[in-house]
């Protein structure tokens, strides 16, 4: 069997597998539909080997990192869940009190990918908080295709109202200095640009690949950084109606477009990431929320 590389397999595969991870097919058609990809010595289950999240060889901070202070907490969302656990991150060196990211999770709660999305960002100078919605189900349960499951049972307002509430909690932290901005990825991405229509106090929003709010545009007062996979065909479709809508009501943003990238090309677990766009993405990430929370 040969040893699968990204440049072997199909476009059509990652839209597939785009499709199965945020469920608009059952696994069983997924698995159906990538047989006619299984040639030339190719297997499907050296596909779905393949495209599923490798966490233990990907992480860019070691969980253990002596710079930094990191420990899971629990805070409360009257609105939305109830008792919400969060990771809170922080650099062990810090004598003074730090500017906030809320880091937002995928549509499968707070996997491996998302804490050390959280701790890259500590080490950057923030105080982080990374909530888990999966929370009043239990938590993430140790795999994404359960954790897609889980969070599908729940309403996603409902999960807005926890993430809100994380912001509130980060900002009266006391090692938080009160200036909060958020990040967030896929389904955490619909939620930076919610809490930006929803937190009026909110100072940045960066979105990677996330839906775009309808309503309420004109209450914005975040400047936001917007991030999108030049492939992501999906995503993409509604960014002109939401750029129209920044424009009218003459909000702060900037957009960037990744060509050639799938949707997810910032997680570091699965093939769809690439390193070039992703770090140039992250660096824009942090060098806006430096500007913005400073």
């Amino acid at each position: 069997m040969k040893k699968l590389k990204k440049e072997h397999i199909k476009q059509e595969v990652f839209d597939l597998y785009d499709a199965y991870a945020h469920n608009r097919i059952q696994r069983r058609d997924f698995v159906q539909k990538l047989s006619a990809y299984a040639v030339g010595g190719i297997t499907v289950a050296s596909l779905m080997s393949f495209l599923m999240p490798n966490y233990a060889d990907t992480f860019l901070v070691d969980k253990n990192n002596p710079d930094l202070d990191s420990s899971f907490i629990i805070y409360n969302s009257p609105k939305g869940g109830g008792e919400i656990k969060g990771l809170l991150s922080k650099p062990n060196s810090a004598d003074i009190k730090l500017p906030g990211i809320v880091v937002v999770h995928e549509n499968r709660g707070l996997n491996p990918y998302v804490e050390d999305t959280a701790r890259r960002a500590a080490l950057e100078g923030f105080i982080t908080l990374a909530p888990d919605a999966l929370s009043p189900l239990g938590g993430y349960p140790g795999n994404d295709d359960e954790g897609r499951e889980m969070q599908s049972t729940r309403d996603r307002n409902e999960m807005l109202e926890d993430f809100i509430a994380g912001f509130y909690y980060l900002k009266n932290h006391e090692s938080c200095n009160g200036k909060i901005g958020v990040v967030g990825f896929c389904f955490g991405g619909w939620i930076s640009n919610m809490m930006a229509v929803k937190v009026s106090e909110l100072l940045a929003a960066v979105p990677f690949y996330g839906g775009q709010p309808t309503d309420g545009i004109e209450n914005i007062n975040a400047p936001l950084m917007l991030q999108y996979a030049g492939l992501d065909e999906r995503v993409n479709a509604g960014w002109p109606d939401y750029e129209e809508a920044l424009k009218k009501n003459d909000k702060e943003y900037e957009v960037f477009f990744y060509p050639d990238v799938n949707h997810g090309f910032h997680n570091t677990s699965t093939p769809r990431y690439d390193r070039p766009a992703a770090e140039l993405a992250w660096q824009r990430t942090m060098d806006f929320f430096k500007e913005k929370l400073s």
